[in-house]
């Protein structure tokens, strides 16, 4: 294979690529499909499961799995950081947590809640979720092996834009699957209904997807640019070292300090949302019947996903007239006002009004929150370390936002209750962001 030079077209498009490959795990398992056929999965009013010797609800128990996995994201993303800036062979990792999460994806088709098999079934869906974040890892880590500087914000988008596109493209054609089993021959069975079944099909497809397309990306990308280093001791725990660093560098920049404090706080109020929607659409909200809470469900998350482009472009556009402080504590009034409304919501209209709004702010809230952090970063070369001490920052909010999430949920027996409660994370984030200050200041 010939070797392609850092920034060539080619090698650019290859690395871009893999966003095309990847992204179908978010919207399908994370956001849509698997959230619908979870809780179909349980039958009688009141949602109850047995696991780990402990009864839980249907919703808190996946989201108390969701929040112990992006726990163990959080631990292992400084490892692997410093694995990627040290270690040559970065492709092998790269390789090994697309295939993990991929085969979590397919292991999702045999997903079953009964007690012998719930184990098995909840380490799939694990699988698939460190299978994506861990590769995430590796494959932003290539930027700059791969591109010059100039080049990089624009294969960035070019990436987001393919993964967003392709993404799509499966999700619909899932959804075809799922609303007119008949097409494909699948078949109703004794345990489930033939659009049950073409959902377990769809997890197969994600799966082959995320791992064939990830094939024109492993081909051109190169081993890496170090040579012949080992993974020592020293190196395992260089990330932790690095973040320690940044700990006590924020000490003398009161700014980044304050404003990461406001980001921790509300972040983790606007990913518990996003991770939790679908479930909470499917579980309160008046559906007419089965088929048009499945159409409904994934139709938002279609929606959601179109009205955040448009709104990362109004708040891109907001920032520059009012400053990135005073466009997030907007964006953070009208997120909790989101929360109040959601308590009271009922029909499926209700629940459209909700999904438009979420992909106003959800857009918004994370291109801007992430573009302020990289402006109020001070004059230094290490960039990568001030960017894993956020991206480590905001997995630790997503923990915490699901464990209180989740043991609401569990507790109240309403995921009403627990959406309601995350008011006051918006809340102390504005007061937060208010004291953010307008100069940098020690």
């Amino acid at each position: 294979m010939k070797k392609l030079e850092k920034g060539s077209k080619k090698l650019l498009n290859a690395w871009a690529f893999y966003d095309w490959a990847n992204s179908v795990y978010t919207l399908t398992i994370a956001s849509s499909i698997f959230p619908i056929f979870y809780s179909a999965l349980f039958i009688s009013e009141i949602k109850k499961i047995n696991a780990f010797g402990f009864e839980f609800k249907s919703t808190a128990l996946i989201t108390f799995v969701t929040a112990f996995t992006f726990l163990v994201v959080a631990f292992i993303s400084p490892i692997l950081s410093g694995i990627a800036d040290y270690v040559g062979n970065k492709k092998t990792f790269l390789k090994f947590f697309c295939y993990l999460g991929s085969a979590g994806c397919i292991g999702l088709f045999w997903f079953d809640i009964s007690p012998d098999k719930i184990h098995l079934s909840l380490l799939f869906y694990f699988m698939g979720l460190i299978g994506y974040w861990g590769s995430l890892v590796f494959y932003n880590s290539y930027l700059p092996d791969i591109a010059f500087e100039h080049q990089q914000d624009s294969i960035s988008a070019k990436g987001f834009s393919m993964g967003y596109l392709g993404s799509v493209i499966l999700l619909i054609i899932n959804l075809i699957m799922v609303m007119f089993p008949e097409m494909l021959n699948i078949e109703s069975s004794l345990d489930e209904t033939a659009s049950q079944r073409a959902m377990r099909y769809s997890f197969v497809t994600v799966g082959f997807w995320w791992a064939l397309f990830s094939q024109y990306t492993f081909y051109w990308l190169p081993k890496g640019v170090s040579e012949n280093h080992k993974i020592t001791k020293a190196i395992l725990f260089n990330g932790f070292k690095e973040l320690q660093v940044v700990w006590k560098d924020l000490k003398n920049n009161l700014r980044l300090k304050r404003y990461l404090n406001a980001f921790f706080v509300f972040s983790m109020a606007v990913q518990t949302i996003m991770l939790v929607a679908v479930y909470f659409g499917e579980e309160e909200i008046a559906w007419a019947d089965d088929n048009a809470k499945k159409m409904g469900l994934v139709g938002s998350i279609l929606l959601i996903q179109l009205i955040a482009i448009i709104g990362a472009f109004l708040t891109s556009k907001a920032s520059e007239k009012y400053g990135n402080i005073k466009t997030l504590i907007g964006v953070n009034v009208i997120w909790m006002v989101l929360c109040v409304y959601s308590y009271f919501m009922i029909t499926p209209t209700h629940f459209y009004i909700a999904a438009g709004i979420v992909g106003f702010v959800m857009g918004g809230i994370q291109s801007l929150a992430r573009s302020t952090y990289s402006k109020f970063l001070p004059d230094t070369e290490d960039t990568t370390s001030y960017f894993s001490f956020y991206d480590v920052a905001e997995k630790i909010g997503i923990v915490i936002g699901m464990i209180i999430y989740g043991a609401i949920d569990q507790f109240t027996g309403s995921m009403r209750n627990a959406i309601l409660f995350l008011v006051i994370f918006f809340f102390v984030g504005i007061i937060l962001l208010v004291r953010v200050p307008k100069k940098v200041s020690g």
